[in-house]
């Protein structure tokens, strides 16, 4: 009996260990897998990478789309030059001229800043609310921009670096002055994706006619899906 015993109890720590060694094993894999989104607008669409660097963005996003929360949503908020912004649950329906932008669903997400996940042209980053009130510069759970921006002399960037009191790395001063961006937001709001395939479309919709409080004079609607790469 106690022979039996102890071989049941044998195997069955051999399963268990084999459990948890595969569901590490699942963790890493998901850890590795990309995750991408489909922005889809009527000036064209946009894909977008997520970054695993940025988790607790990254699931609330995904959690979102799933639900369909930002189907038919509006593009409420767009400077030239510099983003396009979304995402306000109070976009859906609004009325011309409604103004927006105060919309949220009861909760932030913490911050993630990540070395190296920066402001360039095609930045998915969470939009927040300002210090004074959110010292922690915590994420608005819904409401995201993308960054078109500048590409910046060399000289007018270091000389914003120095009056922001931020320097800025390698990395930073060649992407800003080539592909652009804007410098001044880094590791102030959270990057979480980045788009890989349709930059011309930020150019687009940062190009329509606004009116008070750069909203789009025609409603700029998105839909938004997970897709496979």
């Amino acid at each position: 009996m106690k022979i039996k015993k102890m071989t049941f109890l044998l195997l069955f720590f051999v399963a268990l260990t084999s459990c948890q060694a595969q569901k590490v094993e699942n963790q890493t894999t998901d850890m590795q897998k990309k995750y991408y989104v489909l922005i889809e607008t009527s000036y064209g669409n946009m894909t977008v990478e997520l970054f695993n660097e940025t988790p607790k963005h990254r699931d609330n996003f995904i959690k979102l789309v799933n639900e369909g929360f930002y189907n038919d949503l509006l593009f409420h908020r767009v400077i030239n030059n510099f983003m396009i912004q979304g995402g306000d649950p109070n976009s859906r329906n609004a009325k011309p001229g409604q103004p927006l932008g105060n919309g949220n669903l009861g909760y932030t997400i913490p911050a993630e800043f990540v070395p190296g996940l920066i402001h360039r042209k095609g930045a998915l980053a969470a939009a927040r609310q300002g210090d004074m009130v959110n010292p922690t510069k915590a994420s608005s759970p819904c409401q995201f921009y993308i960054v078109q921006g500048n590409v910046w002399p060399a000289e007018r960037l270091q000389m914003m670096a120095q009056q922001m009191g931020k320097p800025l790395d390698k990395q930073q001063i060649d992407i800003y002055t080539t592909v652009g961006g804007t410098p001044h937001l880094d590791y102030d709001y959270t990057v979480f994706g980045q788009v890989i395939d349709g930059l011309d479309v930020i150019d687009k919709i940062a190009a329509v006619k606004c009116g008070p409080n750069d909203r789009p004079i025609e409603d700029v609607k998105m839909k938004i899906k997970i897709i496979e790469r």
